[in-house]
């Protein structure tokens, strides 16, 4: 059973909560990606709540800007360092009784930017971090800056970042929102996920408002552009020493396979699973095989 809550966090944001397990278990935490929200991860908190699989306390919060998740007016509210505040805040109420580590971050698309992030600034927040189909900062800014064809495929940023992205994307029934699900993949079943139900569940979402989830491009400096070439990213914001487990839907065309070369330099104790047949929306289209490989790698 899926728990609703509101998690207020002393900073003065508020993250609106999915949830499933009894308190006190070891903590899963699991972050959503653009244009999601908490719900895609149902099947997996309910999954990994039962004891037969671990029992764990699992934990899906909307980000902020996001359903309905504290949103702020200011883009620059939407910075990494904010994103970070907010899930390291949630952890270490989550995680109290675990001494403030939780078992594992699990993230996707967005969710994996502010992943990447927390997992290098502070480790001791969790024992594994789990990546799907969210490039490590580091390879997505080699990228940007050096590859024509990445440069391409990111190229949908710079139209989510106008000043009518909101109007555009919600026009004819959020029809060019809906095209992300399929434009985005080269998967034999892109979309086909997409049922009555589900498209009901995100239109709740999106009707929340999309100026919050569109802030966070507006922020990043990671995006196609002649401003790409001088960013600059410290290293120790992009070393992971945790266990890593980084699951990669092969038929992500904006996320292409070259985002993995090099990963390794950045990550040392990594752990990659590359899935044929699946793409950026791998969670709708393979939950079973994510909860496996996930299952596995928290097993070791």
């Amino acid at each position: 059973m899926i728990e609703l809550s509101r998690l207020h966090l002393p900073h003065g944001i508020t993250l609106s909560c999915r949830s499933a397990g009894a308190k006190g278990r070891p903590v899963l935490v699991f972050l959503h990606g653009f244009p999601e929200a908490a719900f895609v991860w149902d099947g997996l908190l309910a999954h990994f709540a039962q004891p037969e699989n671990g029992g764990y306390r699992c934990m899906a919060p909307n980000l902020r800007g996001f359903e309905l998740s504290s949103a702020p007016t200011e883009v620059s509210a939407y910075r990494p360092k904010h994103l970070v505040q907010d899930i390291a805040a949630l952890i270490a109420l989550e995680g109290s009784l675990e001494g403030g580590q939780i078992e594992a971050l699990v993230a996707h698309d967005w969710g994996g930017a502010v992943a990447w992030n927390l997992a290098a600034s502070q480790p001791h927040l969790m024992k594994k971090l789990v990546i799907i189909n969210s490039p490590h900062p580091g390879t997505f800014l080699r990228e940007l800056q050096q590859s024509p064809s990445q440069q391409a495929a990111s190229a949908y940023m710079n139209f989510l970042i106008r000043p009518d992205a909101e109007k555009l994307l919600a026009q004819d029934d959020y029809k060019r929102l809906w095209g992300f699900f399929s434009d985005i993949s080269t998967s034999p079943n892109a979309g086909g996920w997409l049922t009555d139900a589900v498209k009901s569940q995100y239109r709740a979402v999106w009707q929340h408002g999309l100026t919050g989830p569109l802030n966070f491009y507006r922020a990043s400096p990671l995006r196609p552009g002649p401003e790409i070439a001088d960013v600059v990213i410290p290293r120790e914001l992009l070393d992971v020493h945790l266990p890593t487990l980084v699951v990669w839907g092969m038929g992500d065309i904006a996320l292409p396979p070259a985002l993995l070369d090099g990963l390794a330099d950045y990550v040392p104790h990594l752990q990659l699973e590359r899935v044929e047949g699946a793409s950026h929306w791998i969670i709708h289209e393979q939950p079973m095989l994510v909860a496996q490989h996930l299952a596995r790698f928290l097993a070791n």
